[in-house]
């Protein structure tokens, strides 16, 4: 039968457990943020768009109706660099969050010893062995919820180390897009230029034949070789253009710079988006996008470490037992006399130690403080991207229609500027003004319907889109 003072002993170690409902610190509150309740911008509308529905806001570029940028886009988030490195920083957070979670339980150890020595004595001494095996444990009884605080804080850091994850897909996938669609740009930019070439070296020619006969001065010849040698300058600067942005896309996509030339080198058009943007509210918002989740999931690993800072001030239980064996022989050791146990609880309050806890305290409640003022500046900014979004893509179509309108007039200028010329009715400045004029109108052209199609995508990007967000913002790791 166990002696009184161990039963004791053994009772006390049984109710401590008991007491460790207490948690000190302040519970984490999701931040309140004043948001509007309606855009100011209104989404655009594409002509023959069709309303998406808002879950296709994850896979967003498919709008697009373009399958080779499809390809593109899950093909990035499957090799690129950036989110392979994203996803071992989650293994980390969460090996962190087992490390902190282990800290609950009890620690044992075992340990076996053989030690061989000899004592000196008036009759020349005595030489013996020690035989020593047994256990070790011991519980640190978590009364004031230290150990709880960490655990809460390495689940919030795990979310946040997902949601940095998440916010890579929404940053990747709109970056593949823009990469892709200034690649067809300048495709459509330089077909142009080809284009617009090959009609100012037929007019050059033809001039140079009317010189011949004396029907135009030197002055045309110059004038039309010069509007030519232009426009094939910028024609070595698209194609470098060109081959940059194939490499740029090659490398998002985890592989050598060249490693895309021969699938995307051949010419297609320029897609643009068949879907009207799901905009929702400005509050939907905060439950979307992923870099204003990451900033909230910071929030609750800040304020659980001031519980973590505040439990540090109380004192600290330890429940800690011993058994184990020891004898001068082996086959003495596995008898019952040579048991040896303990068991008990201890108590450890440091009661000076120069305000180092509480300056700590205070350290963590600072840090809590500079996160709610981080949240607040992401949801502001988040903010104020989709809003300049919206803007840009509005204007943007208007300013479309106009150069669309522009070229139109242009092109017929130059059939005009040409006939009146070669009737002799009008001198060559006019052909090379209008020539000009309708490259420029064209190129500028080409360089809005990219615009209108990278505009709908920072507004994707801005929205959140690219990833399959959760509309309670659940907390992956550690739940609220």
């Amino acid at each position: 039968m166990i002696p009184t003072p161990s039963r004791t002993s053994l009772a006390l170690c049984l109710c401590l457990p008991l007491l460790t409902s207490c948690m000190v610190g302040p519970d984490f509150q999701r931040p309140e943020a004043k948001v509007s309740a309606q855009w100011l911008g209104q989404a655009p509308t594409a002509p023959n768009a069709v309303p998406a529905a808002e879950q296709h806001l994850a896979q967003w570029w498919t709008a697009f109706n373009d399958p080779q940028l499809t390809s593109l886009v899950e093909r990035s988030m499957q090799a690129n660099l950036d989110l392979r490195l994203a996803q071992s920083r989650i293994r980390q957070a969460r090996a962190v969050m087992g490390i902190a979670g282990a800290d609950l339980g009890p620690t044992v150890d075992t340990s076996a010893s053989y030690q061989r020595s000899r004592t000196p004595s008036s009759g020349g001494g005595m030489t013996g062995s020690l035989y020593r095996m047994g256990f070790d444990a011991s519980w640190e009884i978590d009364l004031f919820g230290g150990i709880r605080r960490g655990i809460e804080a390495a689940g919030a850091d795990l979310d946040a180390a997902l949601e940095s994850r998440s916010d890579l897909l929404v940053s990747l996938s709109a970056e593949v897009a823009n990469n892709y669609l200034n690649l067809r740009s300048l495709q459509q930019r330089l077909a142009i230029a080809r284009e617009n070439l090959k009609a100012q070296e037929h007019t050059a020619e033809l001039t140079r034949q009317r010189f011949k006969v004396g029907f135009v001065s030197k002055l045309d010849v110059v004038r039309a070789e010069a509007l030519a040698a232009t426009t094939a300058g910028q024609i070595p600067l698209f194609e470098a253009q060109l081959r940059q942005t194939i490499y740029s896309l090659g490398l998002l996509l985890g592989g050598e710079p060249a490693t895309l030339l021969a699938e995307l080198t051949p010419d297609a058009a320029l897609p643009a988006a068949l879907a009207t943007v799901p905009t929702g509210l400005p509050s939907e918002l905060l439950l979307r996008r992923p870099d204003i989740r990451r900033a909230e999931a910071r929030i609750h690993a800040a304020t659980a470490r001031i519980g973590v800072a505040k439990a540090d001030l109380f004192p600290k239980f330890t429940i800690a037992g011993a058994l184990g064996l020891q004898n001068t022989t082996l086959s003495s050791t596995l008898n019952r006399a040579s048991t040896a146990w303990s068991i008990g609880p201890s108590l450890n309050w440091p009661l000076f130690d120069m305000g180092r806890s509480r300056a700590n305290l205070e350290l963590k409640k600072a840090i809590q403080e500079e996160e709610l003022l981080a949240y607040e500046q992401t949801v502001l900014g988040a903010l104020r991207e989709v809003e300049n979004a919206l803007i840009a893509s509005t204007k943007e179509e208007e300013h479309r229609r106009a150069i669309s309108q522009a070229v139109t007039a242009n092109r017929t200028a130059v059939d005009l500027a040409t006939s009146l010329y070669t009737a002799g009715e009008n001198d060559f400045l006019a052909v090379l003004d209008a020539q000009r004029s309708l490259y420029a109108s064209e190129d500028a052209l080409a360089q809005s319907n990219r615009t209108v199609s990278t505009n709908l995508v920072a507004l994707f990007k801005a929205l959140g889109g690219g990833w399959p967000a959760e509309k309670d913002a659940g907390q992956n790791g550690s739940g609220s």
